[in-house]
């Protein structure tokens, strides 16, 4: 097994992480902290990036780990799903924050590209939980069981990898619509229909596009708790994996533009159509969106993954550890559905018994 290097405490030499409350690294023994640029200064191996190739957007994302650097992580290897998890030297785990099956470690973290950008984790384990417990709230059909903390099996704190579109979009869309206006005389009702064709031409520039780049995380999961501020994004130092997982990506920038172009698209088709007001009808008949001036960027993005089995179904959790938005599928109890049911089919029959009463007495 490679030799591990992790972050040490130069004040008593424990091993330090980062500390997503106050944004700095800090000594779970002597409570110390430590800004990252500070630590990054004490260390000693090069840290010069090298340029990834060329992708076919004409950008470079992402770049050469610099000599020693890879050697700061652990590479986890689930024999289940086949998701590749980086955690630093000083983390312990054992389960797949996906599928939650045991992961074991690999002798070493080979390849892949360096991030360019990180935005760091802002909301804490705590946060997660809590966000969990408030998901529950209100959700009547959810079986009480499940609601108990303790079958949470597992919460992690991953960074996901996304790669960030940036593009402009000349669009030109036909739209037909329509209006209708009634009236009547003593003798007929009128409906008069007017139709329309519509034209809207223009651009739009758009920045960051995410697309996650990893196969084993839900696409859907990962847009439902969008956006991330990408203003709040730093060039990307190993310091702020200290204490959370890394998934590496295993699908690349060029695999990642049909999803990218296909979000561009929709947008652009959404803008437009949102310009088109005062009809009653409005249909698209023709759409012609072109891209232009495609760059790709390389970032890890903050996200708490909760994992939780009920009836030996397996439910997954997502949070986004700087804004706190919280999403995921919750079971339900056909028990509490059917009694729920038959309490409002028993009201309406009631209503409808009284209905015809008061209609008899009439």
């Amino acid at each position: 097994m490679s030799d591990l290097q992790q972050y040490k405490c130069p004040c008593c030499g424990g091993g330090i992480q980062f500390d997503s409350g106050i944004q700095k690294l800090k000594c779970p023994f002597c409570e110390t902290e430590f800004d990252i640029e500070a630590i990054e200064a004490i260390k000693t191996e090069a840290t010069t990036d090298a340029e990834s190739g060329e992708l076919k957007w004409d950008t470079k994302a992402g770049g050469e780990w610099a000599e020693g650097e890879q050697d700061q992580f652990k590479a986890y290897s689930c024999q289940s799903c086949g998701a590749q998890i980086l955690a630093d030297a000083t983390l312990a785990s054992s389960k797949c924050p996906y599928c939650d099956n045991p992961i074991v470690m690999t002798d070493r973290f080979d390849g892949g590209l360096r991030p360019d950008y990180v935005i760091p984790f802002k909301l804490d384990k705590k946060a997660a939980m809590a966000r969990y417990k408030q998901h529950l709230k209100g959700k009547t059909l959810v079986p009480k069981i499940f609601a108990d903390q303790n079958h949470i099996d597992e919460i992690k704190g991953v960074y996901v990898p996304f790669w960030l579109f940036d593009t402009d979009a000349d669009a030109d869309i036909n739209y037909r619509a329509t209006r209708t206006r009634a009236w009547s005389d003593s003798k007929y009702n009128y409906v008069e229909t007017s139709h329309y064709s519509i034209y809207r031409a223009g651009s739009v520039g758009f920045e960051t596009i995410p697309v996650d780049g990893s196969s084993k995380m839900p696409d859907d999961l990962m847009e439902s708790i969008e956006p991330f501020n990408f203003e709040e994004a730093v060039p990307f130092q190993t310091a702020y994996l200290a204490g959370y997982l890394a998934d590496r990506y295993d699908v690349d920038a060029e695999a990642s533009e049909g999803r990218a172009n296909e979000r561009v698209q929709r947008s652009v088709e959404e803008e437009f159509r949102n310009t088109v007001s005062g009809y009653e009808t409005v249909v698209p008949e023709s759409s012609n969106v072109r891209l232009s001036g495609g760059t790709v960027k390389y970032a890890l993005y903050p996200v708490w993954l909760l994992n939780t089995t009920w009836n030996g179904q397996h439910f997954l959790f997502a949070m986004n550890g700087q804004t706190g938005k919280f999403v995921g599928d919750l079971p339900k109890d056909s028990g509490k559905a059917t009694s729920i049911f038959a309490g409002v089919f028993a009201g309406v029959a009631v209503i409808a018994m009284a209905v015809q009463y008061v209609l008899w007495l009439l």
